[in-house]
């Protein structure tokens, strides 16, 4: 079977388990001539020799394990073509325990087959499948009643079966065509079936054919989250190369891009690609990687955007639509990893608006917990601010995965973003970052002449604890080994840069305003490629976010002095100063072990 076209299509076929995806994928694959030459008659002759009834599953599950057990357990992905186009059909698995496959599966796809057992019916998985289909996005569906030579071909139970799910799809707002099929026998797989004439709509095939191919995002604003940057000093290379997937739009060199949630900006100087010519321009769905006219400090995670196009959303609070598939709750009181792109930021569930168990789609408002297999719309809020889109501007920025001791638990897509306090703060930094004149010095360059990298040691605690005499003994002890460094406590902004601000009246706290300003101090200083310490009392998360928001935040590193920290996450607990030698050597070590002092 020729191609038409060189179209390609991604499908997923899902259902609950047992009821016959791979059957169905087998079969499809027979009747279009798509499998290798011989392997029908290799499986068949193994069926015969094992004494195993033969089955078109097999085709699919090739694996030992799965034969065995009956069930498919990753996702599998099939090739083969028709008349119109070539396919990549997604074989997602049904059965409950494998369901975080399946939506690693579907998140891939264009268009999507579920099927159901007549005998069986509707049951729980044919529910949660259709719910996670809606919930990723994918509006392209077919229902394939599959095993109608059990029941006799009927069409009363067929129609039974569409009314019901008919029903569930459009309380889910998805919509979708239904066909009666037997995978084993092969009636309305590639070919119309003779045993029931009363349907009169089309196979299989000729529903994926029926499928509408999506173009490619080429319209939409600009979006490539940061993979990697790569630099590269041999032979006198000074290129920073940064590298993603671009999700939406192109870019060609001359675009002026900007990156969130920094706000850094610079003008894509050239297209690179590994050993081969780089093309003239980059578009959505392709690997990309670009250079700036300038260098500027890009991390992962940070999302590519046209600067003449609208920006992602940047908060740290945004309502979601999850569905959680941790074997523990999910719960208020603990923090998870959320990952958006390739951005992860530590986050809490900060309000459970209301859950709903995705089998029956009863909704229950206020629970305190996300149980197993539950859908729930909630408000996230991360430690920092991330880039993202919502569902209804950009899907692919607006997905999301929650990490809970290393493992993949739950995920879902942000429907809205919401207000935080430290948004003003941001939307300054921004505007600073934008008009930034760069010098003519990268910071890189500078470290290396220096020997040193730029770095913000916060060295907090409880009143009294002893911070100014930490401080100046780090202070004196890295100028004696020959290092640009400068110790600035709180103070000397309070009454310098802070003079104008007024005392504060019974009810108002100017705290925001003077860490935003010690960031920017500090900033002014790291970029000289000082290593600056400064003290101040009791820090809490919040405060060291509002710093974060004016210095990048892989050169800050927070030392606490005494008992009983705040909630504020640091990088080393300094209990007393009895024996301050020690202590100084602990910290040289840590400066050592994160690049910012070489070692000797």
């Amino acid at each position: 079977m020729i191609p038409a076209t060189d179209e390609k299509m991604n499908i997923v076929i899902a259902g609950h388990v047992d009821h016959g995806k791979s059957t169905v994928i087998g079969r499809l694959l027979a009747d279009t001539d798509s499998l290798p030459q011989g392997k029908l008659q290799q499986i068949q002759e193994l069926c015969r020799r094992t004494s195993k009834p033969f089955e078109y599953a097999f085709l699919l599950d090739a694996l030992k394990d799965e034969q065995a057990q009956g069930i498919t357990i990753d996702s599998a992905r099939i090739f083969f073509k028709s008349e119109k186009r070539h396919y990549i059909i997604i074989d997602a698995p049904g059965h409950i325990e494998f369901l975080r496959n399946m939506v690693t599966g579907a998140s891939h796809a264009e268009a999507a087959v579920l099927v159901i057992d007549a005998a069986e019916g509707v049951r729980e998985n044919s529910r949660r499948h259709g719910y996670m289909l809606s919930m990723l996005g994918i509006r392209q569906l077919t229902v394939a009643i599959n095993k109608m030579d059990l029941v006799d071909y009927s069409r009363p139970v067929f129609d039974a079966i569409v009314q019901e799910y008919s029903r569930f799809l459009s309380e889910i707002v998805l919509s979708g065509s239904f066909i009666p099929v037997s995978g084993m026998q092969g009636d309305n797989i590639a070919v119309a079936s003779r045993r029931m004439d009363w349907y009169k709509g089309p196979t299989v095939l000729e529903a994926l054919d029926g499928f509408i191919k999506e173009p490619p995002p080429l319209d939409k604003p600009f979006r490539m989250p940061v993979q990697d940057v790569y630099k590269f000093t041999r032979a006198g290379d000074t290129r920073r190369i940064i590298a993603g997937t671009v999700e939406t739009g192109a870019i060609r060199p001359g675009d002026e891009v900007i990156f969130y949630p920094s706000g850094k900006k610079g003008v894509i100087r050239s297209l690179e690609r590994f050993a081969t010519q780089p093309p003239s321009s980059y578009q959505a769905a392709q690997a990309a990687a670009f250079t700036l006219e300038e260098q500027i400090y890009v991390a992962r995670g940070q999302v590519a955007v046209q600067a003449k196009d609208i920006g992602p959303q940047v908060s740290r609070r945004m309502k979601v639509n999850l569905f959680w598939m941790g074997k523990e709750p999910l719960t208020p009181q603990k923090e998870y990893l959320f990952k958006i792109g390739t951005a992860k930021q530590p986050g809490r569930i900060e309000e459970i608006l209301s859950v709903m168990d995705a089998a029956e789609l009863n909704a229950k408002d206020k629970k305190d917990q996300i149980d197993y297999h539950n859908v729930a719309e909630c408000i996230i809020k991360t430690d920092r601010a991330m880039a993202f889109d919502t569902a209804d501007a950009i899907p692919a920025l607006s997905r999301f995965v929650i990490v809970d001791n290393y493992e993949i638990r739950g995920g879902g897509i942000i429907r809205q973003a919401l207000p935080d306090s430290q948004e003003p703060l941001r939307q300054q930094v921004m505007r600073r970052n934008l008009k930034w004149a760069l010098s003519a010095v990268s910071r890189e360059r500078r470290w290396e002449r220096l020997s040193q990298k730029a770095c913000l040691l916060l060295v907090t605690g409880h009143k009294n604890a002893g911070k100014k005499e930490l401080a100046r003994a780090i202070e004196k002890k890295l100028f004696a080994e020959g290092k640009l460094v400068y110790f600035m406590g709180i103070a000397n902004v309070l009454y310098g840069v802070d003079a104008d601000i007024k005392t504060p009246g019974p009810n108002q706290s100017h705290r925001p305003e003077h860490l935003r300003r010690l960031g920017e101090v500090a900033n002014l200083m790291l970029d000289a490629g000082i290593i600056l310490i400064v003290t101040a009392i009791g820090l809490t998360q919040e405060d060291l976010e509002i710093i974060r928001n004016a210095v990048d935040s892989d050169l800050i590193e927070v030392l606490w002095l005494g008992a009983e920290p705040t909630d504020i996450k640091i990088d080393l607990h300094i209990e007393s100063l009895e024996n301050l030698n020690e202590t100084l050597s602990q910290i040289k070590r840590l400066l050592q072990q994160k690049g910012i002092i070489f070692s000797i």
